[in-house]
């Protein structure tokens, strides 16, 4: 049985000083919440003391971001052994946010998810259709490419070691969310790729998320989705009661 996962997305908000008065108050929330795997993705500035203050507790630490590269004439970029260094478990690759306002591309995506993989980091490797594409029945299409020029270079075995996330791009931060059957639709693209390219048990264990306007009030219906095995979420995870009440759905 898939384990689902909770990962909160935070993106360019929070202090130090707020991040960790956050996991603080997060902590006690979340202590017996063992059906699921939690993890926040801080702004950079704040991984280092974001690890210290999640220690010994169930919360993961996340990049929201990463370069391929391990060192070098890169300014303002970050490494996946720097994440791994700060104390992350995981990063977010190829959000829509990333591929928007920072021409991040496929390949980008590909070049990134071998790097986390390499550094021992567990990629969540996000996909997803504009509105535009949606309207234009192009979704299938869509998923399809960012799922093969993305992902079909891996090995199975990490293969294995990979999340992906499916995100609509239109459902990000516009308060319209997919319904769950419109979401499942598209899990069940993803798991389908998945078995055809790397085999039935991979695709079985494949964990996919849904991201896209993920609050309190709707996390329960895209959970009973039996093909919806957690959420990335956005604004709904910038405070501690809201986030805890996504995660203990």
């Amino acid at each position: 049985m898939r384990r689902p996962i909770i990962a909160g997305n935070w993106k360019l908000y929070k202090t130090v000083r707020e991040t960790v008065q956050f996991i603080e108050q997060l902590k006690p929330l979340v202590q017996e919440s063992k059906h699921c795997d939690i993890a926040i993705a801080p702004p950079f500035t704040a991984l280092a003391r974001a690890a210290s203050a999640a220690a010994g507790s169930n919360i993961w630490i996340a990049g929201q971001d990463l370069f391929w590269e391990k060192e070098g004439a890169f300014t303002g970029e970050v490494s996946a052994p720097m994440l791994a260094d700060a104390g992350c478990q995981c990063c977010i690759i190829g959000h829509s946010e990333r591929r928007q306002y920072f021409s991040e591309t496929n390949d980008m995506v590909k070049r990134k998810t071998q790097a986390a993989l390499a550094a021992g980091l567990m990629p969540i490797v996000c996909v997803g259709e504009t509105l535009a594409e949606r309207e234009a029945g192009d979704t299938n299409r869509v998923i399809r490419i960012q799922f093969e020029e993305s992902l079909n270079d891996l090995t199975v075995q990490d293969f294995f070691r990979i999340v992906i996330a499916y995100e609509p791009v239109w459902a990000i931060g516009t308060g319209r969310t997919a319904t769950p059957e419109m979401a499942v639709e598209v899990h069940k693209q993803i798991r389908q790729l998945a078995q055809q390219r790397f085999g039935a048990e991979a695709s079985r264990e494949l964990r996919i998320l849904y991201g896209g306007s993920v609050k309190p009030d709707n996390i329960k219906g895209l959970m009973a989705q039996v093909d919806i095995d957690g959420a990335l979420v956005g604004g709904a995870s910038l405070k501690p009661d809201s986030f805890a009440s996504i995660v203990n759905f």
